[in-house]
């Protein structure tokens, strides 16, 4: 049988129990928090003291603080994109088979998408009411984001895509939630819990494309090893990866992004690191059995791997000097 044909196989028969997964990880939408559920009410009679409070807070956070933010609420703004693509995998269908039938993978990515959406809604609002940002710069950098697209190194193949995701669950799970962290310390309670929140929701949809390539294992492990060991042989790139800001080509602004996540501990190489630890040690990759020659040598790549990266992230320094943003001026004022 041809690979392609067994990776179709491999889904449609991990497709039986999505619903499942629907039911575990995802939240019904009546039951779920909307954005407005942490902002202020603009039907209130203090809806203007609450906006005080936000920008009063928002005095307070750091240079490269604003920068993190305001890249986070980007990338959760590309949504479209990130849709587009996983419904172009192989074994996902616009439509079921039948009329009105629809196909399990495709509601999947559907839902998903739907809680995503509101991370960006929320940050959003966050930042226009705060003042401390140029929204009319973010919202360029926004539309190039979903202009210029993105290319994380899968093509239509499902194994790689869900190694994809399920390592950046974690990661936009832990950048969320040290960026709240960060918020809370410096007084701003209200922008602590939306991104306290942000991250809940990004660990529960880490735990369930974690779960996917765990079920893909079971059936195809040989194969899933080697979609694993070609993701991480690559590196995973960040999905906004081709960020920029208005005038420049694409890409230019991710690496002073990056560096501004570095330096505030938000997001850093040892993360990305202990993610993979992670990963290895859900999916128990040393304990597979009945490999072919080919996916035991990916494996033993995979279980290296972090001590190496560990040598080489010793020796990397970190830029200690400021990029100026078009969305956020040099001394945070507008």
């Amino acid at each position: 049988m041809a690979l392609d044909n067994i990776r179709l196989e491999v889904m449609n028969t991990v497709e039986k129990q999505v619903d499942g997964f629907i039911k575990e990880y995802l939240i019904p939408v009546e039951d779920i928090w909307q954005p407005t559920d942490l902002l202020p009410n603009l039907q209130g009679e203090n809806y203007m003291d609450e906006i005080n409070q936000i920008r009063e807070e928002a005095k307070e956070l750091e240079y490269d603080f604003w920068v993190v933010l305001v890249a986070d609420m980007v990338t959760e703004e590309a949504l479209p994109t990130y849709e587009s693509w996983l419904m172009d995998m192989e074994g996902v269908e616009q439509h079921g088979k039948s009329r009105g039938e629809e196909n399990a993978w495709s509601k999947w990515v559907r839902h998903w998408t739907g809680e995503e959406n509101r991370h960006g809604d929320t940050l959003n609002k966050y930042l226009y009411l705060s003042g401390r940002v140029n929204m009319r710069e973010v919202e360029k950098t926004t539309q190039y984001l979903i202009n210029d697209g993105f290319d994380i190194g899968t093509g239509r193949d499902p194994y790689r895509n869900f190694v994809y995701t399920s390592f950046q669950e974690l990661a936009t799970n832990i950048s969320h939630k040290r960026v709240g962290q960060l918020a809370k310390k410096k007084g701003n309670k209200m922008l602590g819990k939306m991104c306290n929140i942000i991250a809940g929701d990004e660990m529960r949809h880490y735990m369930a494309y974690r779960e996917f390539v765990k079920t893909i294992f079971e059936h195809d492990p040989s194969e899933m090893m080697l979609a694993f060991h070609d993701m991480m042989k690559k590196k995973i790139v960040m999905p906004a990866q081709f960020l920029r800001e208005s005038g420049q080509g694409i890409a230019e602004a991710f690496e002073n992004f990056s560096n501004a996540a570095q330096r505030l501990g938000v997001y850093t190489t040892y993360d990305y690191i202990e993610i993979l630890e992670k990963l290895n040690g859900y999916w128990e990759i040393d304990k597979m059995r009945s490999l072919t020659d080919e996916a035991e040598k990916a494996r033993d790549y995979l279980m290296k791997l972090p001590d190496r990266m560990r040598r080489i992230a010793g020796r990397m320094a970190i830029p200690e000097d400021q990029h100026t943003f078009k969305w956020v001026e040099a001394n945070g004022r507008l």
